[in-house]
Parts: structure tokens; C-alpha cells; sequence
């Protein structure tokens, strides 16, 4: 996306997103057609695809006649290359939403799907061979203004002019064998088997195995990455906070800013109440005094440790299984004492920030 068009959507994201604070701040609800036609589609015609033209975009497209319809599909070389799924405006994006959409789009060939409800965007690669949850590429959100410069690069990479190339297709490979790594680490980490405390022994032979899996159970073992961008010509990406995470708005920060970082600057007290929605749940936590952070009765050494958890328990995953990497800075939200808004603890990420220039 050169530089023309990134204004052009620049300018149509900004007028979309007032026209969602203004349904919100009226209370008002609109259907499925109204949030299409007045939030979405300005978004795709901002994007290059020329929707008044059947060799771009197909409404209600059906591979077969007796298939149940996507409610777009995009096409490039007669071929369609991205499923886009609407919902309502008030609409909760989840599994649901997404199941039905990959699935048609497996079997039929196409590798990538949008879900949106015209505020939230969710991009999922349908043939990777992993559970819905693990398919999620990238999650945006319009009305963030604050990640407007994520919101675009990630928009960019299915503009017209951009989606018939192979930059999407190799930006999700680097996720994904980083998510694998990451699992794979986090496995070795834990040390069910003891292969890392006695890995560990030949380079301390004077420490016994029972010293190293105590030690080990005291470390706050984790592992991070640089988000993997699209190229600069599409767009600049923000910094934000990641820890290894599946919801991949982040790139690097300092990974060593700690809730009690927060506390000792006096940007919040303890305990300090924190919640977030995932999946149409409610979940809620606590941050301590000492900074530790306590989800369903169990302390967690930091923000990710504790929301992984809470995406555990919505999943319903198997307790042996390995919670959902989690960016804890952007997944838990806290409410402002002034203004009684929820803003995501990102926010005080980035007073921190100042206040330690």
C-alpha cells in the first residue's frame, strides 16, 4: 500500500470509528445490514476492492448453490483469495463466529478469512492445521485510536494490491513457528520430565537435581519476541508490549516493567482491581500489593501469566494442557477513577514510560 493510499484509509478508519463512538455514545443497535453497509464496506472500498464489480467482490457467495452463503467474497484473477464475515456492530467476535466461515473456506480453497463486526477485525489463516484459536493471525480493533498505525499496517496486508503477493502468507509462517518454538519452550520450562535440570547439572555438577527443580519452580521463566512486520511500505508499526503472545498487537518493549514497577511510580495501589471480556466472559483479577497478580485464587508473577490463565479457564482447557500465550498488558483493562472508563493497562504501560524517560 503506497503512501496515497495509506492516507485514504487513514481518513475513511477515522470517519468510520466516529461513526461507532457516535452509535455507542447514543445507545443505539444496528443490525447486521446496517453495520455492512455503513462501517465495513467504506473500510473494503478504502482497501482497493471495488465492490460494485463481481471480478472483486461476490455478497452472499456460495462455492455451490446449496452451500449457506459468505457474505463476501474478495477475488482476485477470478479466484477468490479472502472470506469476509459481518456481524452486528454489538457483536461479540469468538468461535463461534469464526468456526462456521474457516471451515467452508477449507474446503473450498481459500486461505484467509475476516471476521468483523465493523469495529473489531480478525484475520485467520483456514488451512493452518491447528484448533480456531490457534488460527488467528492478527486481531484489530477501529475504535483504538491509539493503535490506528496497527490497525492499518494489519488492514494493509489485504488491500487489493497487496493480498496477491506472498507478504501475508510469510508473516504468518514467522508467527507461527514462533508460537511453536515459544510452546515448545514453555514446555522445557516447566521440566515435567526433568531433561532441563539435568541438562542444567552438567554446567553446575556441584548443585543436585532436587536444587535445580526447586530453582527452576522459582523462576519467572519467559520468552519473548519481536512482532515480525510487514514491510515499511504498508506501514509503521507502534510499539507495544508482547510476551510470545497469540493476540499479536505487540512488538517488543522493555520486558523487565513489572506491575510493581506501576506501584513504586504511584500510577496505581494495591490491590488494584483489573478485568477483561474474552469470549462474551467477564473475567476479573487483582493486582497486589507486592505486585503480583491473583486470578482464580492463584498469584501469578505477571500480567500474562494471569490473563493465559483466564483464557484457560473460558476455553475450558485441560489442566495439563498449556495455557494460551497471552499478552497481559493488552489483554486486562482496568477503570479510570476520574472518568469510570475502562482503558487497557497498556495505558499506564505508557505513562511509566514517561514518567522513566
Amino acid at each position: 500500500m503506497d503512501a496515497s493510499s495509506r492516507r485514504a484509509l487513514a481518513d475513511t478508519v477515522g470517519k468510520v470509528r466516529a461513526r461507532v463512538q457516535q452509535i455507542r455514545e447514543r445507545g443505539e443497535s444496528i443490525g447486521e445490514q446496517d453495520t455492512k453497509a455503513t462501517l465495513i464496506e467504506p473500510v473494503l472500498s478504502a482497501l482497493g476492492w471495488r465492490l460494485e464489480e463481481l471480478d472483486d467482490v461476490r455478497r452472499e457467495y456460495k462455492y455451490k448453490s446449496q452451500d449457506n452463503p459468505v457474505d463476501y467474497a474478495l477475488f482476485v484473477l477470478r479466484q477468490p483469495r479472502l472470506f469476509v464475515e459481518a456481524k452486528p456492530l454489538s457483536s461479540a467476535l469468538g468461535y463461534k463466529c469464526a468456526s462456521q466461515v474457516l471451515g467452508y473456506a477449507s474446503v473450498t480453497g481459500v486461505w484467509w478469512c475476516l471476521v468483523t463486526n465493523g469495529d473489531e477485525y480478525r484475520l485467520y489463516n483456514s488451512h493452518a492445521a491447528v484448533n480456531v484459536d490457534e488460527k488467528l493471525f492478527r486481531t484489530v480493533r477501529l475504535s483504538e485510536p491509539n493503535e490506528e498505525d496497527y490497525f492499518l499496517e494489519t488492514l494493509g496486508l489485504i488491500a487489493k494490491d497487496a493480498i496477491g503477493d506472498n507478504t501475508l502468507e510469510a508473516l504468518w509462517k514467522s508467527q507461527f513457528v514462533d508460537r511453536r518454538v515459544k510452546s515448545a519452550l514453555d514446555g522445557a520450562f516447566r521440566d515435567e520430565d526433568g531433561s532441563l535440570a539435568r541438562l542444567l547439572r552438567k554446567q553446575v555438577p556441584e548443585l543436585s537435581l532436587a536444587e535445580i527443580r526447586e530453582s527452576l519452580k522459582r523462576a519467572d521463566l519467559r520468552v519473548t519476541y519481536p512482532i515480525v512486520a510487514a514491510p515499511a511500505t504498508l506501514a509503521l508499526v507502534p510499539s507495544l508490549p508482547m510476551v510470545a503472545s497469540s493476540s499479536p498487537r505487540s512488538a517488543v518493549r522493555n520486558p523487565r516493567i513489572k506491575p510493581e514497577d506501576l506501584i513504586r511510580a504511584g500510577l496505581i495501589q494495591g490491590p488494584f482491581p483489573i478485568e477483561a471480556t474474552y469470549k462474551g466472559s467477564v473475567v476479573t483479577a487483582t493486582i497486589g500489593v507486592d505486585g503480583s497478580v491473583t486470578f482464580g485464587g492463584i498469584s501469578h508473577g505477571s500480567l500474562s501469566a494471569a490473563g493465559g490463565a483466564a483464557k484457560a479457564q473460558v476455553n475450558a482447557t485441560p489442566p495439563d494442557d498449556p495455557a494460551p500465550a497471552t499478552n497481559g498488558w493488552t489483554f486486562w483493562q482496568y477503570r479510570d477513577a476520574g472518568t469510570e472508563q475502562l482503558l487497557p493497562m497498556d495505558h499506564l504501560y505508557k505513562r511509566y514510560l514517561e514518567l522513566t524517560k
